[in-house]
């Protein structure tokens, strides 16, 4: 995501907001950010926050994790798909596989 990008401010999302709504610690979201996972903008405040479509790719993070993806392979599957909006079944069927490294 840019931060030239149009967003209306009260549709996002604090990290403690985004932790709670996803049922993960902060210190994860903060994880995710600094892994490529999920993005925020910073506020006049230099705080982040998040689109809510955040939300969908921490739950998409946290499934493929327990089905036993790399962070890199979940990186490389999550750049295919748009940023700015929760992905639709199109997207993923569009999408090319991640081949797990063997």
């Amino acid at each position: 995501m840019t931060d030239q990008k149009i967003i209306d401010r009260h549709k996002l999302l604090s990290v403690g907001e985004v932790s709670e709504r996803a049922g993960v610690a902060v210190s994860a979201i903060h994880f995710y950010e600094r892994k490529g996972l999920i993005s925020s903008l910073r506020n006049p405040g230099n705080q982040r926050r998040f689109s809510r479509d955040v939300l969908r790719r921490i739950a998409v993070i946290r499934v493929a994790q327990r089905t036993g993806m790399s962070l890199a392979e979940i990186r490389d599957a999550l750049a295919q798909l748009p940023d700015e909006r929760t992905p639709t079944a199109s997207d993923w069927r569009a999408r090319r596989p991640v081949r797990a490294a063997t």
